[in-house]
């Protein structure tokens, strides 16, 4: 089978590797569809911490079942399946309280683990979740991204009468926005990104206001309508954000921190403790792929709308290269492995 293989940072390779067999507990899928993340890039570039290589990346991918371990039904063969990357051990403390996502010795597929970008992958049968007839390939690949909104509004529990502020209009911004307002049917959802063409990708997941914040600051512009967010969400991930979200915060606002910046947040702590904000962060998800596959099933979210591309995955450098620097024009890619 082909494998796409970073060999180190820089050093990506198709490679032909034996075609695996699932052991006790596992199953093997036929690979059909793919997306490319920020992350698949930073292994890619060498910017991932928690990479080893050589590895075989990507954890959103979407296949069919054509083989299976010892333990696993012989009835699962031929199962559409949706993977979660996330293994857990299920037992420590994180597990025990319902937050597997950040399991003591968690493993990532794509990232500790060999993951999805490949014609064939072993993954733990109870991760492999099926998707329903009615479900096209093209969603049923897109569920992982919107685990990340799910786990964020899980989270928070979003109000119909909040009033939500998204920073970023990248995939995590997008499913975010989404999942607020076909899901929770937030009254009001704002979106602040720096490039026109994501922030109209932010309308047409249907953000209500979207603000430019290279050409307006996001303070002014709220304060220009008089509006106090009660629910912030960081999916662009730069230090400086957390203190602006602070200050334009409601009282009694929630906050949630997306992201992996290495840069130190410098906050006053007297703008958090004199609105008691609930502050919250979100790692990759905490069993929400039925979650998702429910929204998908109930037509409450459109993964169409974030993919831009698609690429045979023999082009994944090319797919690559145009994801780190089409931001204008280019969201989600996919790759096809059939």
């Amino acid at each position: 089978m082909k494998s796409v293989v970073i060999e180190h940072p820089n050093q990506l390779t198709i490679a032909e590797r034996p075609l695996p067999a699932p052991a006790a507990g596992e199953v093997r899928v036929k690979v059909s569809l793919a997306g490319i993340c920020g992350s698949d890039s930073h292994i890619y570039r060498g910017h991932n911490p928690f990479a080893r290589y050589p590895r075989v990346i990507g954890h959103e991918f979407f296949g069919l079942i054509d083989a299976v371990g010892e333990g696993v039904a012989p009835s699962r063969l031929g199962e559409r399946v949706a993977v979660d990357p996330v293994i857990s051990c299920g037992h420590c403390y994180p597990c025990a309280i319902g937050k597997p996502n950040v399991c003591t010795e968690l493993v990532v597929l794509g990232v500790h683990r060999d993951g999805g970008f490949s014609e064939y992958a072993v993954v733990p049968a109870d991760n492999a979740w099926v998707i329903p007839p009615a479900i096209p390939d093209e969603h049923a690949v897109m569920v992982e991204p919107f685990t990340i909104a799910a786990n964020v509004t899980g989270q928070v529990n979003p109000r119909e009468q909040d009033i939500a502020l998204v920073y970023g209009a990248g995939p995590m911004g997008l499913t975010t926005v989404q999942a607020l307002k076909g899901v929770y049917n937030v009254s009001q959802v704002i979106v602040a990104d720096r490039i026109d063409e994501r922030l109209q990708m932010a309308q047409r997941s249907g953000a209500d206001w979207v603000i430019n914040n290279s050409q307006q600051p996001v303070q002014a512009a709220l304060e220009a309508r008089g509006i106090k967010p009660t629910l912030i969400v960081d999916a662009a991930c730069h230090p400086s954000i957390l203190q602006e979200a602070i200050t334009l915060a409601s009282p009694a606002a929630r906050i949630v921190i997306m992201g992996f910046s290495s840069e130190p947040s410098q906050i006053i702590q007297q703008g958090i403790t004199g609105k008691e904000l609930s502050i919250f962060s979100s790692r990759l998800n905490a069993r929400k792929f039925p979650v998702v596959i429910d929204w998908l099933a109930r037509g409450l979210i459109d993964p169409g709308k974030l993919v831009t591309h698609k690429f045979h995955y023999q082009q994944v450098t090319d797919a690559i290269e145009l994801f780190e620097k089409d931001q204008r024009k280019c969201c989600k890619v996919l790759l096809t492995f059939n």
